[in-house]
């Protein structure tokens, strides 16, 4: 499988602070990535890289089979589906559903004045379906909940027919309900082999979906572990990760994690 995604030694330094240190990691095509990690460890500031959005201190990055630093980002920023809180807070409130993701495909946030192809609108129209939002279509974003927004902006990262798709934190803020209904559409996307390489971001081993693939595990900017979920995945290096003793299960394709108890 070729590599759409190519860190090495990558170190990303801001002022005196370190965000990411010495990361290598290679994401093929096919795959599905979660990076797991507390807060700080430096999740957003690597989906960030991946993304193109910022360059590194060091190091060397390759995108979708160019080099960061010798590509325009704006050509190669097309080529990559992107969900983010703060793309989520950029949407129009006022703006319907449908406009949401159809806008995707000229890289716009909030529908203008922009032509649109019957091509657009019937792959609008399946993405919705895809991600469960079809009878939100004509909703404006501003009243949905926040578990359908979340729905909402995968189908919009999804417009473009990426090649890589980036998904910071897609469950924070939902409830259980939202979060299991995220889940599940996040894992029929992992199961279609047509489905672009995907990385997730969580801070909660609950929040993967059955058929993410691999795991990269990241504490203070440097990577604990990586690499096939079921053998790399383990208490011990989640343990690791979060700096306290943690106990893993894994049944039916979920995971769970809870502190070690302490036996009397």
């Amino acid at each position: 499988m070729p590599a759409v995604l190519e860190l090495a030694d990558v170190t990303v330094r801001r002022g005196s602070a370190t965000l990411l240190d010495r990361v290598t990691w290679v994401v093929k095509d096919g795959q599905r990535w979660v990076i797991l990690g507390p807060n700080g460890a430096g999740k957003t500031t690597l989906l960030q890289v991946a993304g193109a959005q910022i360059h590194p201190t060091g190091g060397a990055v390759g995108v979708l089979g160019e080099l960061l630093g010798s590509v325009d980002v704006f050509e190669l920023r097309p080529r990559i589906g992107v969900t983010s809180a703060a793309l989520g807070e950029r949407i129009p409130r006022g703006e319907s559903v449908r406009d949401v993701v159809i806008s995707a495909s000229h890289a716009v946030v909030g529908r203008w004045r922009e032509e649109y192809e019957d091509v657009d609108l019937k792959r609008a129209e399946d993405l919705m379906r895809e991600v469960g939002v079809t009878r939100l279509a004509d909703r404006t974003y501003g009243t949905l909940s926040e578990g359908e927004r979340k729905r909402v902006l995968v189908a919009r990262a999804l417009m473009t027919d990426p090649e890589l798709l980036l998904l910071d934190e897609p469950a924070a803020g939902l409830d259980l309900g939202g979060r299991e209904d995220l889940v599940s559409t996040l894992s029929v996307l992992a199961y279609d082999p047509d489905s672009p390489a995907t990385v997730l971001v969580s801070h909660h081993v609950e929040e993967i979906p059955p058929g993410f693939t691999h795991v990269l595990m990241l504490r203070d900017g440097a990577v604990v572990d990586a690499g096939p979920i079921e053998s790399t995945l383990t208490a011990a290096a989640l343990s690791a990760t979060f700096g306290m003793p943690l106990e893993l299960e894994h049944d039916d394709g979920r995971w769970a994690a809870r502190r070690r108890r302490r036996h009397r």
